[in-house]
């Protein structure tokens, strides 16, 4: 039989230590190649789930909203197995002229690992399989992450995060 090619979960978050927790758990799963598309309002915590990510990969450097430059480029890990971790914020992006003009299709043909903030302002351009996830606002501090895998690669990315926040609970 085969294996479904889509997956969703939903992850509660109470703080902005647990997003970033969660996010270094996914961000020690990812491979070069990856493609996170992350959509919230403003204040969900796309750049503090990011952070993590970051982190999880091994990037050293801090991490911030690239809302200025459009985006930020970091390298995480060591030789011989660094890869690049570009995070980009396409708030002021509309479109996909605006989009492959900031030359968009040339990071998504590379081998980095690529988090988008505001992807939803340039649906179109995204290939088919990647991660979206949606972060909405709950009570205080809480955040929903709704985690939505499409393609082989990524259903298996959400099986292992979702073993290796289990194992956390337990442990």
């Amino acid at each position: 039989m085969a294996q479904e090619s889509t997956a969703a979960i939903e992850i509660i978050s109470h703080s902005p230590a647990e997003t970033r927790r969660i996010g270094r758990h996914l961000g020690k799963l990812l491979q070069p190649g990856d493609l996170l598309l992350l959509e919230g309002p403003f204040g969900a915590g796309k750049t503090v789930l990011t952070q993590g990510i970051a982190k999880g990969a091994g990037v050293e450097e801090v991490v911030s909203s690239p809302s200025f430059t459009l985006i930020n480029e970091y390298q995480a890990g060591k030789a011989p197995r660094q890869v690049r971790v570009y995070h980009a914020d396409l708030y002021r992006i509309h479109g996909a002229d605006e989009a492959l003009a900031l030359g968009l299709d040339e990071y998504l043909a590379g081998r980095g690992i690529f988090i988008a903030e505001w992807p939803e302002n340039v649906a179109e351009v995204w290939p088919s399989e990647r991660l979206w996830i949606r972060l909405r606002l709950g009570k205080g501090d809480e955040r929903i992450i709704d985690l939505d895998a499409q393609g082989m690669r990524y259903v298996q990315l959400l099986g292992e995060l979702e073993r290796e926040l289990r194992r956390e609970a337990k442990g």
